[in-house]
Parts: structure tokens; C-alpha cells; sequence
């Protein structure tokens, strides 16, 4: 799948750039001064599953980071990488054959990273996304990490608010949105939805949290935010709620009810707006904080990156279904158009 534009003409990025624009960190320079070995085993640890069709395309982007760098499966490099298919109960036995396989680092994305971390306080850990490190519990702070843990956040507390921002865009009057959440993703900690709440809040937006830990629970969690009235959902970023994006998007299009999600597979599913990182990106970053690792680095030095670009995507095709008018302005805005 093609990568998106990157692109610089949406005012709404600019602005929100401008604010993160000092909380990028670079790591030092120093970080490559030492060679790296002479063969590296990297463990990638998935929660999700290998036959959805965009985890090969996040693991394509980690490997293509490290090609960039001059590391060359089956010469210098080996990935050993294990997925739990969507099962999160998986994912701790999954870290531990890591850990004995005693590889050089470890690279978790979501669920997983809470799972490597109990496996290992030694091993290396580099998140290739998380939604706010600090907040689970992941990394003391975002300048030095502590721990053997670094890598990337996508912020997804801040972009709450922004999402609501872009969804009152199409329903100026919008008053309650629900939000569906796993909670047995230690990344949705009780402290960041919090500070969704304080962010809905300060819009005059009332949230509404629903749990859904596995696929069956989406067509109550559904039944329960339409009962309650709610105007739409939004799809806090979960590798189960993204491998059953379908059934969410069906459940959802049976409800009469728009979502608004993080990432452009949701968007290709069916929901009304996206809006966060380039989580391939995310992936091809993750292999920056792997060099400087096995270069000499230690995790606990190596700042956070928070993420440079932000995507917005509107699907026109569910907006006709809905029966919502998308303004021209939102439209301009977009990085793409789902007809």
C-alpha cells in the first residue's frame, strides 16, 4: 500500500506541529560511536496477526529501517517475530521465548510492551508505538526514559481532542461521543483517559467509556452507546478493535453511527474521519532507536520521539451513507478523499 503524503498545506497540522515542534528530542550523536555486532537478533513482538494485511506492512517498514542503516537479514541481521493473533493472553509466553532466545533487543508495539517488559528488566526494549509511554507506566519520563524501555508515542490523548475538534466540523452541535477502549491494553490507562475526558471537556463534549475486550462484546457496546444516545464513537487505537475493524465498521453502519478513528485502516474500513500518525512510520523510526542500541546506547538515555506528522483522512462514501454533509473546507484539509 502506498505510503501518504506528507504534506505540509493542512492548517490544522501546522498548528499542532508548532506545539510539539519542542518535545522532539533527538538522541545523541555519540549513540553510533561504537560498532555495532557483528550479527544482531532483533525479536518482534505482535500483538496482532500476521494475516491481517497491515501488520506485514509495519514489519516491512521496521525492516526497511534497517536496510537504511546497512542491516541485511541473513548477513548481519536476524527478526524473531511472534504474534499473538489478536489473543493478548499470548503475548507474555510469546516475550519469555524471546527472552530465552536471548535477542538483542526487543521491538513491541500496543499490548505487547507491557508483556516484554515483564519478561525482561535486561534486554532492551524499543516501542515501536505506544499511545502515551509516561502515563501507562512504560517510561519514567519522556526526556530519559529510565529502564531498559524507549522508542516512540503517539500521543493519542493529545489528538482526542483534535479528533473531536474535526468531527464538531460536521456536527457543529455534537454534545456526547462515546469512546471504545480495550482494557486489557495496559496503554489505555486509567490517566490518559482521563486526560481525553479533560480534553472532550474543554469542547463541551461529553465522553463516554465503553470497554470491549473481545469481538463479541462489539455489538453490545454498540446497543449501549446508542441507547445512551450517543452522537458518535471513537475507536481508541487497539490492535483487537483493529483487527475487527470490519465487524466494528458493519456494527456501526447498522447503528447509523459514525467513528472516528487513528489510522487510515479504520478509515479504509469504514469510518468517517481518521486522524493521527503515520504508524508505518512509527515502525521504520523504531529501527533508529535498534542501531543506536546495539551501537553502545542505553534505552534509558535515548529520549521519546513524538511523532512529526499527522494524517487526516475522510471517508466521503460512509459521510453519503450517513447522510452527513463533509464541508469543503474539512475536504481541502485532507491527506485523502475515500470516494
Amino acid at each position: 500500500m502506498p505510503e501518504l503524503s506528507a504534506s505540509t498545506k493542512p492548517m490544522h497540522r501546522r498548528a499542532l506541529l508548532a506545539t510539539l515542534g519542542g518535545m522532539i528530542v533527538v538522541a545523541p550523536r555519540a549513540a553510533r560511536a561504537q560498532a555495532a555486532p557483528a550479527h544482531a537478533r532483533i525479536g518482534f513482538l505482535s500483538p496482532s496477526s500476521l494475516s491481517d494485511r497491515r501488520t506485514p506492512r509495519f514489519l516491512e517498514a521496521f525492516r526497511q529501517g534497517l536496510r537504511e542503516l546497512g542491516y541485511v537479514e541473513g548477513r548481519n541481521l536476524t527478526i524473531e517475530p511472534r504474534w499473538a493473533e489478536g489473543n493478548y493472553d499470548r503475548l507474555p509466553d510469546l516475550a519469555k521465548d524471546l527472552v530465552r532466545l536471548k535477542v538483542n533487543v526487543i521491538v513491541a508495539y500496543g499490548a505487547a510492551i507491557q508483556a516484554a517488559q515483564r519478561a525482561t528488566g535486561t534486554i532492551p526494549i524499543v516501542m515501536a508505538v505506544a499511545q502515551d509511554p509516561v502515563a501507562a507506566g512504560f517510561v519514567a519520563t519522556v526526556a530519559r526514559p529510565g529502564g531498559n524501555t524507549t522508542g516512540s508515542s503517539s500521543m493519542t490523548p493529545e489528538l482526542v481532542g483534535k479528533q473531536l475538534e474535526l468531527f464538531r466540523e460536521v456536527v457543529p452541535k455534537v454534545s456526547r461521543v462515546a469512546v471504545l477502549v480495550n482494557p486489557a491494553n495496559a496503554g489505555n490507562a486509567r490517566q490518559l483517559l482521563q486526560r481525553a475526558h479533560d480534553a472532550a471537556g474543554a469542547l463541551g463534549v461529553r465522553l463516554q467509556i465503553l470497554e470491549v475486550r473481545g469481538p463479541t462484546e462489539i455489538d453490545e457496546a454498540f446497543a449501549t452507546l446508542v441507547r445512551d444516545h450517543a452522537e458518535a464513537v471513537i475507536l481508541f487505537p487497539d490492535s483487537m478493535l483493529l483487527d475487527n475493524r470490519a465487524r466494528i465498521e458493519d456494527v456501526a453502519s447498522r447503528r447509523h453511527t459514525p467513528t472516528i478513528s487513528w489510522g487510515i485502516d479504520h478509515a479504509e474500513a469504514g469510518s468517517l474521519i481518521s486522524y493521527g500518525p503515520n504508524v508505518a512510520e512509527r515502525f521504520r523510526r523504531a529501527a533508529t532507536y535498534v542501531d543506536k542500541i546495539l551501537r553502545g546506547a542505553k534505552p534509558a538515555d535515548l529520549p521519546i520521539e513524538q511523532p512529526a506528522t499527522f494524517e487526516l483522512v475522510i471517508n466521503l462514501k460512509t459521510a453519503r451513507a450517513l447522510g452527513l454533509n463533509i464541508p469543503q473546507s474539512l475536504l481541502q484539509r485532507a491527506d485523502r478523499v475515500i470516494e
